[in-house]
């Protein structure tokens, strides 16, 4: 699980969504190298999803799941950040599934905080029992 940290991420997320503005967020499955840098990871984007779109958050996870950077392109420029759990793993995808995947701002959210994220539904409805 995260740490208390993710608490604090999410916070800076919230304020940094209200400068950046993120229509759509993407996991990509297979694990990135972390010393990658923006121009790298920029690449990586165009060959993973097609193209790098404005607007939209590329997150990518290293082969432990320990470490994170997201992508986000603004239209304008460029904004790359990184997390690093001290203690524990993000629960990432296995990699064996779609090469990336679609989140919503809940499931981002349950991401970077440690929690189950593929378990909620883009509508929050429940679909087994």
């Amino acid at each position: 699980m995260a740490d208390v940290g993710g608490k604090r991420l999410c916070a800076l997320a919230t304020r940094v969504a209200a400068v950046i503005r993120i229509d759509a967020i993407w996991l990509a499955t297979e694990p990135l190298d972390m010393r990658a840098g923006a121009d790298t990871i920029l690449a990586r984007v165009v060959k993973v999803f097609g193209a790098a779109r404005p607007h939209h958050a590329y997150l990518f996870a290293n082969r432990h799941s320990t470490r994170m950077k997201v992508l986000v392109y603004d239209g304008f420029g460029i904004w790359l950040a990184a997390r690093r759990l001290n203690k524990g793993r993000f629960v990432w995808t296995n990699g064996e599934q779609a090469v990336s995947i679609g989140l919503n701002p809940e499931q981002l959210h349950a991401l970077v905080t440690g929690l189950p994220w593929r378990t909620l539904t883009p509508d929050h409805a429940i679909t087994v029992v």
